[in-house]
C-alpha cells in the first residue's frame, strides 16, 4: 500500500488548486473519495488505490509539473478567472498550455512585476506561507518624503488595524524628486497580506502612485517585457524547493 497523503495535499499536487483553495473545496463539499463526499480536512487518501473527484470530475496527479515566471503588466487580475470578465493573468497563457495553471499569491490589478505561475500546489502553498519567510521585494513610488522614523516603522512593523502589526521588513529610499513631491522606496517583505505594501504606506500617510514587485525569492523579471513569461530552469525550481524544505522535483521544465 502506498503512503497515505492528506486530501488537500493530493489535490494541490494534482494541480487542481493551491492547498488553501483545495481546503475550501473540501469544506464546500465539492470533493469525493471513492464516490463519497468528504468534508473533513484531515482525511487522507491512498494515491495508488483511491478514486478522487472534484465537482464529479476525476483527479489524476500529473507526472510532470510546470513552472513559469511572468512579468505581470498593469490591468490584469491575479486570479484564474473573474466573474466580471476582467482580464486575468491566465489570459496571457492562453493557447500555451492545457494544464491547470494558477498564480502563486496575488498582485493588485494596478501592480506589475514578478509573478510565479504553476500547477504545483504544494510548492505554491509553501512559497506563500509566512512560516517560510520567502523574500518579496517591491519598488513603490509614494507622494511625500518618508522620514527616518517612518522607515524604522516600516521595518519594525506597521499597525494595519484590522490586520494587526506587520512582520519585520526592510525599507530604504532609492531616490527623491522634490520637484514632483515623490519618493521611490524599496520595501522587502517576508509575508504576503492582501494589499500589504499599499496599506503600510497609507497607514504612514504616504499615498502610493505606482507599485512594482521586482523580485520573488531570488527571481527577477530581468529580460522579460510586461506580459511576457518564461519557464523556470530546473536549477531554479530545485532552489525554490530547497528554500521551502521540499525535494523530489518532477518537472517538464528545463
Amino acid at each position: 500500500m502506498a503512503a497515505l497523503v492528506k486530501l488537500q495535499k493530493y489535490l494541490a499536487d494534482a494541480g487542481i488548486a493551491s492547498r488553501r483553495a483545495a481546503e475550501k473545496m473540501i469544506d464546500e463539499g465539492r470533493v469525493k473519495v471513492n464516490g463519497v463526499f468528504v468534508k473533513k480536512l484531515g482525511a487522507r487518501v491512498d494515491p495508488s488505490r483511491d478514486r478522487v473527484e472534484v465537482d464529479n470530475n476525476p483527479v489524476q496527479p500529473p507526472l510532470n509539473r510546470h513552472y513559469y515566471l511572468l512579468n505581470k503588466p498593469k490591468g490584469y487580475i491575479t486570479t484564474v478567472s473573474d466573474p466580471f470578465n476582467r482580464p486575468t493573468v491566465m489570459d496571457l497563457f492562453a493557447g500555451r498550455s492545457k494544464r491547470r495553471l494558477f498564480p502563486v499569491g496575488r498582485l493588485d490589478r494596478d501592480t506589475e512585476g514578478v509573478l510565479l505561475v504553476t500547477d504545483d500546489g504544494e510548492l505554491a502553498y509553501r512559497l506563500t506561507h509566512p512560516r517560510y519567510k520567502v523574500e518579496k521585494k517591491y519598488h513603490v513610488l509614494v507622494r511625500g518624503y518618508p522620514t527616518a522614523k517612518d522607515l524604522d516603522r516600516l521595518c519594525g512593523g506597521v499597525d494595519l488595524q484590522d490586520g494587526g502589526i506587520t512582520a519585520p521588513a526592510k525599507a530604504r529610499i532609492i531616490s527623491v524628486n522634490k520637484e514632483k513631491d515623490l519618493s521611490l522606496l524599496e520595501l522587502t517583505l517576508y509575508e504576503g497580506r492582501k494589499r500589504q505594501v499599499k496599506r503600510m504606506c497609507t497607514a504612514l500617510g504616504y499615498g502610493v502612485v505606482s507599485l512594482k514587485r521586482v523580485s520573488f525569492a531570488f527571481l527577477s523579471a530581468k529580460g522579460l517585457k510586461p506580459g511576457a513569461f518564461r519557464p523556470l530552469e530546473r536549477k531554479e525550481i530545485t532552489r525554490l524547493y530547497s528554500l521551502v524544505g521540499m525535494n523530489n522535483v518532477t518537472s517538464n521544465n528545463r
